[in-house]
């Protein structure tokens, strides 16, 4: 019996759902999905979850100063991105872990339950100013897109949803996300040019002892020709670009219409 076929073009996105240049890059990477689908089978978009807002970290001194400060910068970035920002925030997540947890849970109910959770879970930064980021706020959100009465995802069972996203299994997953996040390729290294988001890996602290991660959002294309990446904020003609050097023969089935003069 043959084995299942490899891949034409396995997409790696590292993301978090907390992160606002993620947020901002949600339509870009949808329009890429679609477009890639249309071209035939082959595709594996894989998305690992970096873990932006990690534990373990002090709590700031003062909350509320904290919030308005990120609130600043949320607004300075949405400026860049076109993306929705919420005109108040009433506190900066404490950790990724849960909203990233219940992502990764929501992948075992399909591809539109998955984005439709991902979608909501930034909503709670972006769009309402109360990021969830604990388990009871995850499900509370999570209850708007539980079923298609509500105008969200049909078919999202959110008890399942809360039961996995508590389990051994995607917990372990998710470490794993964080790990791979933290040990990025050579060419997100090599990055020297100057923009407000250009995907230079990130320093975990002063040392570089301390280690770097993946900037997020980062998309690492991998096929017949080779391996490349799209970090940081890009323009849409960049992703295709990087298809083409990844997989030439999935770039020339592509109807790239406007998209490659963007």
């Amino acid at each position: 019996m043959s084995g299942a076929a490899e891949p034409v073009l396995t997409v790696c996105e590292y993301t978090d759902p907390a992160c606002p240049w993620a947020w901002g890059s949600e339509p870009k990477f949808a329009r890429l999905r679609a477009l890639l689908a249309a071209a035939g089978e082959g595709v594996v978009w894989r998305r690992v979850y970096g873990i932006l807002f990690d534990e373990g970290e002090a709590p700031a001194p003062d909350p509320a100063a904290e919030a308005a400060w990120y609130l600043e910068e949320v607004r300075e970035i949405s400026g860049h991105t076109g993306a929705p920002c919420p005109q108040r925030l009433e506190w900066v997540a404490a950790t990724s872990w849960p909203m990233a947890l219940a992502a990764k849970a929501a992948q075992s109910q399909g591809p539109e339950v998955a984005e439709a959770v991902l979608h909501r879970l930034r909503a709670t930064t972006f769009v309402d100013g109360r990021p969830a980021d604990t388990p009871e706020r995850v499900l509370a959100a999570l209850r708007e897109v539980s079923g298609p009465a509500e105008g969200g995802a049909a078919g999202l069972d959110l008890e399942r949803l809360a039961r996995e996203a508590a389990s051994a299994e995607v917990l372990a997953a998710v470490r794993r996300d964080h790990a791979e996040t933290r040990n990025p390729c050579a060419e997100v290294f090599a990055i020297t040019e100057q923009s407000r988001h250009p995907g230079r890996a990130k320093p975990l602290g002063e040392d570089p002892a301390d280690g770097y991660r993946y900037a997020l959002p980062t998309l690492v294309f991998e096929g017949a020709g080779g391996r490349a990446v799209a970090a940081g904020w890009r323009a849409p003609a960049e992703y295709l670009a990087a298809v083409r050097r990844a997989a030439p023969s999935l770039y020339e089935l592509c109807d790239l219409g406007t998209e490659s003069s963007r």
